[in-house]
């Protein structure tokens, strides 16, 4: 929010300054103020130099503003990395497309002994409050992984510090999950956050509900864990809202439904391909519509030992993904965005 309302008062400043700046030249040379002048020392009144020198200065502003931003986003895109990951028989994939340079959504997997650490999060608000807000978060929830096996002890730790904290701390989705990588048991704790999916082999689907209420709501809740077992084949879909609730030309948000089908179409493939694809049908099915929300996917497969060797690696993308071009623009329909997919 601070950020887009100070890109907001330059960008209003600067136009003032421009109206004036071409005013004053109007009255000093007699001509039209849209015709093009060349700006020199000897033309130009006194008033006109200082409107020059003030409109090249927030012009200089705004440029640093911007390149500030897109930097403090790099760093929060390798807060969140890594972006794939294979361990063992698991391969991890995710993605976020912020509204803003800055999200407030984010995810993280972590080492934690023989365990996999995988979370998903969603900060209430966007921009640069979010996106401070986000790593203090993120600090907190890896902290209490450590601290503690049980995911719903982590997450009832996390929403004790946020609600006896100093100062007031924004309503926070979090879905948080412990892999066993021996017995290839997922034990999770989702705090306000659409339930994730899993996806079986056999194309059947459960949803990952335990938990409790959003962290920061309420004092010393307690939070309930829930259990699946991952088999060979099986997938895991976490989103955050911005999925389900992206829109398009018609104003008809994607919905559960649509994400639904298209994780059962995707069934079978490596946990990268799944991920942009469900990502390429969500901005497929927005068009050009411009984001809403923050828009946020992590898929966790399990790998078919039978047909798959495996391998440990992973991958660091720190560079902010661009958004889909689109090459037409709906009608009827006030869009004012378009997405992009990067190109890996």
């Amino acid at each position: 929010m601070m950020m887009a309302s100070t890109e907001r008062i330059l960008k209003i400043r600067t136009a003032e300054l421009g109206s004036r700046l071409a005013e004053a030249v109007k009255n000093q040379s007699g001509k039209t103020a849209t015709k093009t002048v060349a700006i020199t020392g000897g033309d130009l009144t006194q008033e006109t130099k200082v409107l020059a020198d003030e409109l090249d200065a927030l012009r200089r502003n705004h440029l640093k503003l911007q390149q500030a931003i897109y930097e403090a986003a790099q760093v929060q895109r390798r807060l969140c990395a890594p972006r794939e990951l294979t361990s063992g028989q698991f391969e991890i994939a995710g993605e976020i497309f912020p509204v803003r340079h800055l999200s407030g959504d984010f995810f993280k997997v972590m080492e934690l002994g023989p365990d996999l650490g995988v979370m998903l999060g969603d900060i209430a608000g966007k921009g640069l409050s979010a996106g401070i807000w986000q790593a203090h978060l993120m600090s907190l929830m890896e902290r209490s992984a450590k601290s503690h096996k049980s995911p719903s002890d982590a997450v009832a730790e996390v929403n004790h510090e946020l609600c006896h904290g100093n100062g007031e701390a924004p309503l926070t989705a979090l879905f948080y999950a412990r892999i066993d990588s021996r017995t290839n048991e997922l034990v999770y704790c989702n705090a306000g956050l659409p339930a994730p999916l899993v996806l079986r082999k056999s194309k059947t689907l459960e949803r990952l509900e335990n938990g409790g209420p959003m962290l920061g709501a309420l004092k010393d809740v307690a939070f309930d864990t829930g259990n699946v077992i991952l088999n060979e084949g099986d997938m895991l879909v976490a989103f955050s809202d911005g999925v389900t609730e992206c829109r398009n030309a018609q104003d008809e948000e994607f919905e559960m439904e649509r994400l639904t089908t298209a994780a059962k179409n995707v069934s079978g493939v490596n946990a990268s391909k799944a991920l942009f694809s469900l990502l390429g049908t969500v901005l497929a099915f927005a068009d050009s519509c411009a984001q809403g929300d923050d828009l946020t996917l992590l898929v966790v497969r399990r790998r078919d030992g039978r047909k798959e060797q495996s391998r440990s690696s992973s991958k660091d993308f720190s560079t902010p993904p661009q958004r889909l071009a689109s090459g037409r623009r709906p009608k009827h329909a006030d869009c004012g965005g378009q997405f992009k997919i990067a190109k890996r």
